[in-house]
């Protein structure tokens, strides 16, 4: 499997489970359950069109899981959990945890995209990271749609820039 498309199919994952798993209340239920469907259709053609793309290089033969991925991965995991901690110091609402994962995931495709030397996933990471501090700062007023802002619609942008990449390979 090549390591790009193994990139956009995580990406692809995530995005699923964020709108999986966030599609709740106060939407609709029909509502969320068409955006579930939808999220899943979207991570199937990922799959499809990833496989279909064969083995085309990437990054110009770069290794994409190499010593600076892992270096971010280990700060996105360890800004994560300050972040949880600190938010259960404060006694934040539920909904902040989501927020907080969207900004985290959301600065770690910032600095993959700089360490990967490719613009392609800065546009996800900028617009993840506004959505969760959008979610971060709703939380006072209307906590009750962060998980939308944060959560189903950081998932919808993993997609939308999963299908994006992988008709890019």
């Amino acid at each position: 499997m090549r390591q790009q498309f193994l990139g956009v199919l995580i990406g692809a994952a995530f995005g699923t489970v964020f709108v999986l798993v966030n599609s709740g209340a106060p939407l609709p239920a029909a509502l969320g359950w068409v955006l579930r469907a939808l999220a899943v259709v979207a991570l199937a053609a990922v799959v499809v069109l990833g496989l279909r793309a064969g083995g085309r290089p990437t990054l110009d033969d770069r290794p994409v899981f190499g010593p600076s991925y892992r270096v971010i991965v280990v700060g996105e995991v360890v800004l994560l959990v300050a972040g949880f901690f600190v938010l259960s110091l404060l006694d934040a609402p539920v909904q902040a945890n989501v927020a907080w994962i969207a900004t985290i995931v959301g600065l770690h495709f910032v600095a993959l995209a700089s360490a990967w030397k490719t613009r392609s996933i800065l546009v996800v990471g900028v617009v993840l990271t506004a959505l969760g501090v959008i979610g971060l700062a709703l939380l006072g007023t209307a906590a009750a749609w962060v998980p939308f802002v944060s959560g189903v619609l950081s998932g919808v942008t993993l997609l939308g820039g999963s299908l994006y990449g992988v008709r890019r390979a």
